[in-house]
């Protein structure tokens, strides 16, 4: 089974994350900003990671700059999940490793298919 792991400071985006990825066969983990997404990735080993930008603790960039420098060093797939939208932030964001983005609010049907495209799983 492929398994997520979501970052994002609310609650409600994890939620909603939650079901529409369970809903499509993912294993889902979730962190509530990005210092505990990182601390939690070597434990949860994810196939992909969704996270926030704008997050307390740890921003989205940080955690991007993590998992791809830091001692638990990762090419797994980095989506950025934000309500930013900026050319600026995106080019940032691909900069520092990120393999895509999505705009929140997200579509449940565009996410599971991006995910399954970057991970090679098939319902």
């Amino acid at each position: 089974m492929t398994k997520v792991l979501a970052i994002d400071d609310s609650r409600t985006i994890r939620n909603l994350l939650r079901v529409s990825l369970e809903g499509a066969g993912f294993e889902f983990h979730s962190a509530c900003d990005g210092a505990e997404g990182v601390e939690i990735f070597p434990d949860v080993d994810p196939d992909v990671v969704i996270t926030d930008i704008n997050m307390p603790k740890l921003d989205g960039f940080g955690v991007i700059d993590a998992l791809r420098t830091g001692p638990n060093r990762t090419n797994v797939p980095i989506l950025v999940l934000t309500t930013e939208s900026s050319d600026d932030l995106k080019a940032r964001a691909r900069t520092a490793g990120a393999t895509g983005w999505i705009v929140k609010p997200f579509d449940d049907a565009s996410l599971v298919s991006v995910l399954r495209r970057l991970t090679g799983h098939v319902a």
